[in-house]
């Protein structure tokens, strides 16, 4: 068998194992091999470390499509500078996500605009490029879906949703009041999380007012007690970034600052 055919063979069998990506980099490898004068073990495992950190891309794309995060932000792209009261020391910490690992919470409590939300789509992206299931939720979405598969019959199934992840984000919690029944499926999550799952979540509402929030101070209660168990908690008492947006002038033809 010539050299060409091999190397057709070859390339046939990466195509069949699904190895796509060392397929399509078998050519210019065996090229390198041949000027750098590299063994075959080493052009395998160059091929085999490509097609690695090729599956490892892919499945972090679909961690994150099946996460559904808003948009993506990162804890390089906040301005510390702007919230210069955030403790960047405990920020820090929960950037190792030790906190993940450990089944901690983070509660981020703060008045609009302030970064409660961003802070808490950071944490979870990076949890989730780090390998860890993560999924995002508002918590009115949260119960309205809980409520809706409940009608169907489907309440324990999609219940699994928001209690099998690694880490679940609970966004914007205290901005629309609560019935009975949407504070019930509140509790369902958080109860069955506790001690085996992180969640973080945001609320303009300080805990004091969570009893109006849920229109039931037991509810209410039970929620805190278990979400404070070995919690991080950050009251962002700083200026609204949204406000600022509006403030401060553009040098982009005179609208207003684009806030992202």
């Amino acid at each position: 068998m010539n050299e060409a055919s091999s190397y057709q063979r070859l390339r046939e069998h990466l195509t069949y194992l699904k190895l796509d990506t060392a397929a399509e980099n078998l050519s210019p490898e065996l090229d390198r091999a041949t000027k750098e004068k590299l063994s075959a073990t080493e052009v395998l495992e160059r091929l085999l470390e490509l097609e690695v950190e090729a599956t490892q891309a892919r499945r972090q794309r679909g961690r994150l499509r099946w996460a559904r995060y808003p948009v993506h932000k990162t804890l390089a792209d906040f301005d510390f500078d702007f919230q210069p009261n955030l403790d960047r020391k405990v920020l820090a910490e929960l950037s190792t996500l030790r906190f993940v690992e450990d089944h901690r919470n983070v509660i981020l409590l703060g008045p609009p605009g302030v970064g409660k939300t961003h802070l808490a789509i950071a944490l979870g992206v990076a949890a989730t490029e780090a390998g860890y299931r993560t999924y995002f939720t508002s918590a009115s979405d949260l119960a309205q879906t809980l409520q809706a598969a409940h009608l169907e019959g489907l309440a324990q199934l999609k219940l699994r949703t928001y209690t099998q992840p690694s880490l679940l984000v609970i966004d914007e919690l205290g901005y629309l009041p609560l019935d009975q029944a949407s504070a019930n499926w509140i509790f369902q999550v958080v109860s069955r999380r506790y001690d085996r799952g992180s969640v973080i979540l945001t609320s303009n509402r300080g805990f004091s007012d969570w009893g109006q929030v849920f229109a039931d101070q037991v509810v209410a209660g039970a929620i805190v007690d278990r979400l404070l168990h070995d919690a991080t908690v950050l009251n962002i008492r700083g200026h609204s970034y949204r406000m600022r947006a509006h403030q401060e002038p553009t040098t982009r033809k005179g609208g207003p600052a684009v806030v992202r």
